[in-house]
């Protein structure tokens, strides 16, 4: 093989914690940038006197660090681009910075009349985030249930922590940059997750045809992996940079609304296709050498593969 993969994992495991470690220790320490739709904010409805556009309201926002501001043109929009009614949601605002703010924009945009103005609670609760997470650990088991069925339950279980390396991964890259964390965001680690999980399916499925079809007892179960990844390395290649393609332009061209879920969608598809070559493979090698040398009572001796 011109890289051997499986006899590195050390390093892959070492490079993942050295990400991840610190990540824990942020999130205990400096938390997350939460958005509006777990703490709550203001919504303002305004009608213009003319047809005013998303980069003007949101560049007199920014003056006051809120053009990460939902904005939304309504009303009888017949240009796309511009339209007199806006709706602008963003965090809860004291009084005296509301006025401030809504002078800022009179001054900068142009006379508007208010149409409603209301504080509104966290759409996304304690309730829901735990019903999300005992969602996703219901998911990984049943993953682990059908892969085990499918495969074998190393396969499950390696299968299920590549995805959690994934989620700590993209957790510690927000904790770390503090960017905002809303119902996008919730949104594209159940993205990421899919991504992950299909990429890792497809090596082991690989890995399974050649302990059927190639290998016969006395086979090197590093080689036997390295063989399986380079011969999906072309097709996981291909859907990564597919997606980095398309989340890319997202990102760059999708305005500031949609930065930070493409963001965390650029993190997770790269750690995706990370986990699913240097993570969940060693995994499953660790394990089924750990197991083959209890069998054979010589934790010194490779684990062979079995027709």
């Amino acid at each position: 093989m011109p890289f051997d993969i499986m006899r590195r994992s050390k390093i892959w495991f070492a490079i993942s914690l050295l990400i991840i470690i610190p990540g824990i220790f942020s999130m205990f320490t400096n938390g997350f940038n939460f958005g509006i739709d777990f703490t709550g904010g203001t919504i303002i409805d305004m009608r213009f006197e003319k047809e005013v556009t998303l980069p003007e309201i949101r560049d007199s926002l920014r003056k006051y660090n809120l053009d990460n501001a939902t904005i939304q043109l309504s009303g009888d929009v017949t240009n796309v681009e511009a339209s007199k009614d806006v709706m602008i949601r963003t965090i809860d605002l004291e009084e005296n910075d509301r006025k401030a703010v809504m002078a800022t924009l009179k001054e900068d945009v142009g006379d508007y009349t208010v149409l409603r103005e209301e504080k509104v609670g966290a759409t996304i609760g304690g309730e829901l985030i735990m019903d999300a997470v005992m969602a996703t650990l219901i998911s990984w088991v049943l993953i682990i249930m059908y892969v085990s069925y499918r495969f074998e339950w190393r396969f499950g279980v390696s299968a299920v922590l590549a995805l959690v390396h994934d989620i700590l991964i993209v957790l510690s890259i927000f904790s770390f940059t503090q960017k905002q964390v809303d119902s996008s965001f919730v949104a594209a680690i159940l993205t990421i997750v899919g991504y992950s999980i299909n990429d890792t399916i497809v090596i082991f499925d690989r890995i399974r045809e050649n302990l059927k079809l190639h290998f016969r007892r006395g086979g090197d179960l590093y080689e036997l992996a390295n063989r399986s990844i380079y011969q999906t390395l072309t097709r996981s290649l291909y859907t990564v940079f597919t997606c980095l393609f398309t989340t890319f332009a997202l990102y760059w061209f999708g305005g500031d609304t949609t930065k930070d879920f493409a963001f965390a969608l650029l993190c997770g598809f790269f750690s995706g296709c990370y986990s699913s070559i240097f993570i969940a493979s060693p995994l499953w090698v660790t394990m089924r050498n750990i197991a083959e040398s209890k069998k054979s009572g010589n934790s010194n001796k490779p684990a062979t593969t079995e027709a």
